[in-house]
């Protein structure tokens, strides 16, 4: 077994909830987390992205408003689904944002056909539907306007017009900071070959049907997949997301209802799910000296140097203060990780 990396980048992901009929406040009990992951000394944060439900449906939109409220925590979103966006707009809209954050934004993007697409497809695309294309071809065009390449033939000045032929505003590094949220080998290497970064999380494709349902073992194969790929080789950017809950700071109750939250999970971490043989990692609950020997000893975890930790979807705000400041000032620091490194 390979010696572990230190953790040398340290983030997490929360989900965004909020009551439908009263959304303001979750909204900002989001920002909020943001800005005290920014003040325990996190080096990002990422949210996740939910259509037609009750969690973050606009993550550019809030990682707007949360560059306002930060001024050095790497803003991400794990991930937009591109099914549901124009990849030209959604450039300017990235670039817009990596712009007010000074260059802290993290796309995560990812592709396939909406979820519950035979019922959404007449309110998204009207007039389009049998034509789009769910590929990863829809991840290249935003590729190729985040990275400043001609969008369009017209440029120049009409009158008192000025055109551009690539999307404004332009920001250069943000093409190196794209990430693409895989769950197979197929996507790993597509990831590494079109030079993206990579997130891979607490599911995977079980794509052998024989093979054996081990999570690690299945994760690690994507990351060196991803790694063999890339042009950087093993110097490659990826970035582990799994659920993992520090108990050291924790209340008696809330440690309860940690527990019982995983265990409500952990069937699905038997064995693959569902036709697409999709794999769960178990939830990880504990003291942070005991979470750091379990992660220490996972094959997939050894070979990354950068993680952003899930906050479980259901939790209370109070929760998430406990665990965030428990990731930061224990677990953080018993895998290597140092603040401001």
């Amino acid at each position: 077994m390979s010696e572990s990396r230190p953790l040398r980048r340290l983030g997490f992901l929360t989900i965004g909830l909020f009551d439908g009929d009263d959304p303001r406040p979750g909204h900002e009990s989001t920002l909020s987390i943001i800005q005290l992951g920014e003040q325990l000394g996190f080096d990002s944060a990422w949210v996740r992205h939910r259509h037609l439900q009750y969690g973050i449906s606009s993550p550019v939109a809030v990682l707007a408003a949360a560059s306002q409220r930060t001024s050095r925590i790497e803003l991400g979103t794990a991930v937009i689904p591109l099914g549901w966006e124009n990849p030209l707009r959604l450039a300017e809209d990235l670039a817009t944002v990596d712009m007010l954050t000074g260059g802290r934004l993290n796309p995560g993007v990812s592709v396939g056909p909406p979820m519950h697409w035979d019922t959404v497809k007449e309110a998204l695309y009207p007039d389009t539907a049998d034509a789009e294309d769910f590929s990863y071809e829809r991840v290249r065009r935003l590729l190729r306007y985040v990275r400043g390449e001609q969008a369009t033939s017209v440029a120049g000045v009409e009158g008192i017009e000025v055109f551009s032929d690539r999307v404004q505003p332009y920001s250069p590094g943000l093409g190196r900071r794209m990430w693409y949220g895989g769950a197979s080998l197929r996507s790993a290497q597509w990831a590494g070959e079109n030079g993206m970064n990579f997130l891979t999380s607490s599911v995977v494709k079980a794509e052998v049907p024989d093979e054996d349902a081990d999570f690690a073992r299945i994760q690690l194969s994507h990351v060196r997949t991803f790694r063999q790929h890339h042009p950087d080789g093993d110097r490659a950017r990826v970035s582990q997301g799994l659920v993992v809950i520090p108990t050291d700071s924790a209340s008696t109750d809330q440690r309860d209802k940690y527990q019982a939250y995983a265990r409500s999970r952990l069937p699905r971490t038997a064995r693959p799910q569902g036709p697409a043989r999709m794999l769960f990692a178990p939830d990880l609950v504990g003291p942070s000296a005991e979470l750091a020997e379990r992660l220490e000893q996972h094959a997939a975890f050894r070979e990354i140097d950068e993680v952003a930790f899930a906050l479980p979807f259901t939790f209370d705000h109070d929760d998430y203060v406990q665990i965030l400041t428990d990731i930061a000032t224990r677990l953080g620091p018993a895998l290597g990780w140092m603040r401001g490194n």
